[in-house]
């Protein structure tokens, strides 16, 4: 049975991979106070669009690379839109305040 790790992902400037970033918490074993561990892995990402900030499921595969033996199998939620979305944005919302200076310009 394969491992299924949820995590965020912290990189993508690799061609088809993408770095990931697993937190277990774990109780500490003399205190037992839960501590964050964090570990990151490298996954495949062939057919999926992924931006930085993405939370991500992915599944162990066998060995592709020194690094890299897990597979990213669904994108849970999107955390940025792509940049050309943010820059069409910012330029509408920018236009409609010029327009309604314009009509209050106009009105007086």
């Amino acid at each position: 049975m394969s491992k299924i790790l949820e995590g965020k992902v912290v990189s993508t400037k690799m061609q088809d991979t993408v770095v990931v970033e697993v937190v277990r918490r774990t109780a500490h074993p003399l205190y037992k106070k839960l501590i964050r561990r964090r570990k990151r892995y490298k996954a495949d990402n062939n057919n999926f669009n992924i931006t930085v900030g993405d939370i991500i499921k992915m599944a162990e595969i066998r060995p592709m690379s020194k690094d890299k033996y897990f597979k990213v199998t669904e994108v849970l939620i999107t955390k940025e839109k792509p940049k050309e979305e943010k820059i069409a944005e910012k330029t509408e919302k920018t236009e409609v305040k010029i327009q309604e200076k314009k009509s209050r310009r106009s009105k007086k």
